[in-house]
């Protein structure tokens, strides 16, 4: 079963969220972060960068219980911009905001701001280095936590004169990180049945798994506890993220891999629904993101 791989152009597509309060959220995403408005469909929002593809969609759920600190669910999801510019604009229109970022890390692969939406949902937003200038060591990636060097990632817009205008088009959700209750589940899911591959650990508490040899599209950690319960049903936070498959074909593989392995398969509107073992739920879709 460990042999499987999922096709090299697998990526994440989109992050659907339930927030309390639709319009406050809007404002966040729309005038902070710089997405755009797409369209309302079924009572969720669609986030775009470039007027198309949704990215982050909002729910709302007025009555919905905050997500218990001690449970499994969203850490945070990753927005990857083009280039170290545009990593630089957004950084740039934080800082005149004034909204307080929770951290910023040179990750060796890449440079990242971190900061939390209105209903706590942690979110990284990310430049990668080139992928020739990634380390590599005894078979894995060579990942840190390093202080980011904010006054030259600022330098950027020494010749950059264009004022903010939202994030560009190009921009992609790169990674979502989970906590799980169990990591060595959590890998048997994630790499022997959905077919990822191990990039890099993190001691014995986290683990990053990507398709094609990315970093990682997917962090997965035990730092709300091992053993922690899933939060409860419609809680604020995480509803699903999608993993989009490059063709049917790749889609049909990895679903009768999926099926083979023992994991419960559903219908969903836009593809294929499962969760992992931790109760994330996640939806397998056709996409070219």
């Amino acid at each position: 079963m460990a042999d499987f791989v999922i096709d090299s152009e697998t990526n994440i597509g989109s992050v659907h969220l339930n927030v309390a309060d639709l319009e406050r959220s809007s404002r966040f995403y729309t005038e902070l972060l710089g997405f755009r408005p797409a369209r309302q469909r079924n009572g969720d929002l669609e986030l775009t960068a470039d007027g198309v593809i949704p990215l982050v969609v909002l729910r709302e759920q007025p009555n919905a219980p905050p997500r218990p600190p001690r449970s499994t669910g969203l850490y945070h999801f990753a927005i990857l911009t083009p280039s170290r510019l545009n990593l630089a604009r957004s950084f740039w229109h934080l800082l005149e905001a004034g909204y307080a970022l929770q951290g910023a890390a040179d990750h060796l692969v890449s440079e990242a701001l971190y900061l939390a939406d209105p209903d706590g949902n942690g979110i990284e937003i990310y430049a990668d280095r080139p992928r020739a200038a990634w380390s590599r060591r005894a078979g894995q990636i060579d990942m840190a936590t390093e202080p980011l060097d904010a006054e030259g990632l600022l330098a950027e817009l020494k010749e950059d004169e264009r004022t903010w205008s939202g994030l560009s088009p190009q921009t992609r959700i790169g990674h979502v990180h989970l906590h799980v209750a169990d990591l060595g589940q959590a890998q048997a899911f994630y790499c022997d049945s959905l077919g990822l591959e191990v990039m890099a650990r993190y001691g014995p508490s986290a683990l990053f798994v990507s398709a094609g040899g990315y970093h990682h599209h997917i962090g997965l950690n035990t730092w709300a506890g091992v053993g922690a319960p899933p939060p409860p049903p419609g809680s604020l936070g995480l509803r699903f993220y999608t993993i989009h498959l490059a063709n049917p074909q790749a889609l049909e593989r990895t679903v009768e891999h999926l099926k083979a392995s023992g994991a419960q398969i559903d219908e969903a509107e836009d593809g294929i629904e499962l969760q992992d073992p931790s109760g994330n739920r996640i939806q397998l879709t056709l996409g070219s993101v």
